[in-house]
């Protein structure tokens, strides 16, 4: 069995955030930009992995 097949069904490994479009943002120096943005929800999307990660050490990280 692979390491995804004994993943529990009510523990799904984390997904990343989707990439904000080129056109998302509107270059209008945004204190907070959609790139910004991104950024902070692909950190919390490694932390929330690595965690994942530990309570699954039969499961590999993507290379």
């Amino acid at each position: 069995m692979s390491g995804e097949e004994s993943v529990p069904p009510d523990d799904p490994r984390p997904q990343p955030p989707a990439a904000p479009e080129p056109g998302d943002c509107c270059g209008g120096g945004c204190t907070l930009c959609v790139f910004d943005l991104h950024e902070q929800a692909l950190a919390r999307y490694r932390l929330q992995l690595a965690a994942w990660l530990a309570r699954h050490p039969q499961a590999h990280a993507p290379d």
